[in-house]
């Protein structure tokens, strides 16, 4: 046969309707479609031989190809396309019950327990600092059985506290902790919970679901919807934005039941002042200057600090004991600690005594719907939450104050926190552990992390719902697959709260996942071995973020404890070193302007990459202001070209750059005054110092700097006219 007659009617095949409306009949939608096409024409032109039956229809319709009578039609070639589909994808000669399994469209009907009851919904809608939560919480401690579902173990934590401290019995159950209130550990009536570790079966009087706007989050927003769905309770006390009443309204209508919704007024007054900061010389006791990456609170505590000012340091990787203790520090009025320099962690959870909010920056790293990182201004919801902290109610300033450090980023703050909240319009699910294993019993082959594309891609959501992004349990499914697990074990693990831009946490994960393979006890010894405790007060930075990731993997076995007891049996144990890491981490903190300066004075180049782990994302050319006017004009273009991160302004800016430049060789700045300053701002790395230095010397040789342009260009003539002669 002739390979280009072969091919061009392979094809033909893929180009006509006709054929594809049978793919599609046959669960072949058009990804699936494309990619069992290139497989079977893969197949078919590079094997050394094809079936007898095959090759004969291929004979005839490369043969009758132009006749009028034609001895075979493309169409032809269907059944063994679809047969070979069938290799590569299995699971279509099992699609009507893979779809019927993935079918996400009645939620409701999968709580049959809250179903058979009839519950009152009571929505409390109001911002921040309206007395939303104490309203519903007054009705919990009133009732004789209830739970509390936050989305903070620093939140659980303090219900847990007000209920016993009130005489009201409540354990307290998170993801890595259970507390009892009776000693002979038998379950209390009342119960503060992480939203995830809610019981659906558990009937209750009174269920408060707190934060409820979370339903919309792309990664635990499927939690928010389980318990909104679920929870066996006579009333439901949901608190949160207003935002989200007409979502909450239109699924309990789908439930049939009815929504009554109180409305809530901000306690104290807030105002968004009419001037920026713009120097952190004009600080006042009361003020917190709000940070979206690590990078900036380091920056900016060494800075206060530098001014004789005692500051308290509050961001998101922090332990809870350790957020708490800084919290404490910076509401005693006795300590001389009147700042704080935090992230969006103080959103929620920490009660502050916040006189003035400053907005650092007002935009923030996101991940968005499909998993990918991106750069952007804040919503008006996440505005409102942060600005919402200053003047508590009931705390020593009577109204609350905001601003930015700009002055640039004034006018758009006020026009974020003018702006209406955008509605809720969907609620996040996610598969359960049931749904994939009736996937694998029907897909024995496939792995897990297959499993989850398969089930993602054929899931059917109506338009309340969308498929929380599983990004994340892709990614430790793909890590642990190499490792023999049965497959319940192996969801438990990929649904292991970690974040994997930690390597020494994933790592630690994988160490579980093969000694747990074994049937062999992770003990308290074989951990410290592991981790190499007992550990010692951090010396910089780089130290600090170990420790931290340290206490992450001491969470992780702390959680895994409690779905395999026998494997993991030294829970006890590890609670104990837990706390003494915290008062370690607890000790960094406080010292963490010596421990930058450690850090810078250990290795001035690699101090920028120990101090900023994820600096770009935050910063805009405004963040550069301060350090470019100590630096003049050239330093601005430099700042621009190390920060700014869509490509058309890092084109621009460098090209102003190497304008501005055009005498200097970048080289020399690698030893030079401005780019240590640069590095040790956070605002250059390494690697863009290498890559400003290549990108230099490549113009350079190109002859397009200036003089030496000009005399390349002579040189190029004189050798031109040679040629000629």
């Amino acid at each position: 046969l002739s390979t280009g007659e072969v091919l061009k009617n392979l094809n033909k095949f893929y180009k006509r309707k006709e054929i594809q409306r049978l793919g599609a009949d046959n669960g072949l939608d058009a990804r699936l479609f494309h990619q069992a096409f290139i497989s079977f024409r893969k197949y078919i032109m590079e094997s050394s031989s094809v079936s007898a039956d095959l090759h004969i229809i291929l004979n005839d319709i490369c043969c009758g190809a132009g006749k009028v009578c034609l001895l075979g039609h493309v169409d032809d070639l269907f059944p063994f396309f679809l047969r070979h589909a069938k290799q590569i994808f299995p699971m279509l000669d099992c699609m009507d019950d893979l779809r019927k399994i993935s079918d996400l469209r009645l939620p409701p009907n999968w709580y049959p327990d809250a179903r058979a009851i009839q519950r009152k919904i009571i929505f409390h809608a109001g911002p921040t600092n309206s007395g939303k939560t104490y309203h519903a919480i007054q009705r919990y401690l009133s009732a004789k059985s209830g739970i509390y579902c936050g989305p903070l173990k620093l939140l659980a934590h303090e219900i847990f506290q007000k209920s016993n401290d009130a005489n009201v019995p409540c354990d307290l159950v998170t993801g890595e902790e259970r507390v009892y209130a009776n000693e002979d550990a038998r379950q209390a009536p009342h119960i503060a919970c992480t939203i995830e570790m809610c019981s659906i079966n558990t009937p209750y009087e009174v269920a408060v679901i707190d934060e409820i706007q979370m339903i919309r989050d792309p990664a635990r927003g499927w939690a928010w919807t389980r318990a909104l769905l679920g929870l066996c309770a006579e009333e439901i006390h949901v608190c949160g934005e207003a935002a989200a009443i007409d979502l909450v309204t239109e699924l309990m209508y789908t439930t049939g039941e009815e929504v009554e919704v109180r409305n809530y007024e901000r306690l104290t007054p807030l105002t968004v002042l009419d001037y920026a900061l713009e120097s952190l010389d004009n600080l006042q006791p009361g003020d917190c200057v709000v940070c979206f990456s690590k990078n900036d609170i380091y920056s900016v505590s060494r800075q206060i600090e530098a001014r004789g000012l005692e500051c308290a340091v509050i961001y998101g990787s922090l332990p809870p004991g350790t957020k708490l203790e800084q919290a404490k520090k910076f509401n005693d009025p006795n300590d001389p600690c009147k700042i704080l320099v935090a992230t969006d962690a103080i959103g929620m959870g920490l009660n502050l005594c916040i006189k003035r909010v400053i907005f650092n920056s007002i935009v923030k790293p996101t991940i968005n719907e499909k998993g990918e990182k991106e750069i952007d201004t804040i919503t008006t919801s996440q505005a409102l939450q942060i600005a919402g902290r200053a003047g508590r109610y009931g705390s020593s300033f009577k109204q609350g104050e905001v601003t930015t450090m700009h002055r640039d980023d004034l006018v758009q703050l006020k026009e974020i926190l003018n702006e209406p909240v955008r509605p809720v319009k969907a609620a996040g699910l996610h598969p359960t552990a049931e749904q994939i294993e009736m996937f694998a019993y029907h897909l024995p082959d496939a792995t897990l992390s297959n499993l989850i594309d398969i089930f993602v891609s054929l899931s059917q959501v109506d338009g309340l719902y969308f498929v929380c992004n599983i990004d994340d349990f892709k990614f430790l499914a793909d890590m642990i697959q190499h490792i023999p697990l049965n497959l319940r074990s192996r969801y438990v693990f990929c649904t292991a709260p970690l974040n994997r831009k930690e390597p020494f946490v994933c790592t630690t994960l994988l160490k579980f996942a093969r000694q747990f393979s074994r049937n062999e006890p992770l003990t308290f010894d074989w951990l410290c071995r592991h981790t190499k405790w007992p550990l010692a007060v951090p010396k910089n930075i780089k130290e600090l973020v170990h420790l931290e990731a340290v206490h992450d993997v001491f969470d992780l076995y702390l959680w895994l404890s409690y779905r395999f007891m026998d494997m993991f049996p030294d829970a006890v144990l590890v609670r104990d070193i837990q706390k003494k890491l915290d008062d370690i981490i607890q000790v960094g903190v406080c010292n963490i302007t010596k421990l930058i300066r450690a850090s810078q004075s250990a290795a001035a180049p690699g101090a920028a990459e120990i101090v900023s782990q994820d600096f770009p994302l935050s910063r805009t050319k405004r963040d550069t202001r301060a350090v470019s006017e100590r630096h003049g004009a050239r330093s601005t273009e430099a700042l621009s070209i190390a920060v700014d991160v869509p490509g058309e302004r890092r084109t621009k800016n460098l090209k102003a750059y190497r304008s501005a430049t055009r005498q200097e060789d970048l080289k020399s700045h690698g030893h030079g005054s401005l780019a240590n300053r640069l590095l040790r701002e956070g605002l250059l790395t390494q690697e863009m110092l290498r890559q400003l230095e290549s990108e230099w010397q490549d113009q350079h040789r190109n002859g397009r700097y200036g003089l030496g342009s000009k005399r390349d260009d002579q040189n190029s003539s004189k050798e031109t006219g040679k040629k000629k002669k």
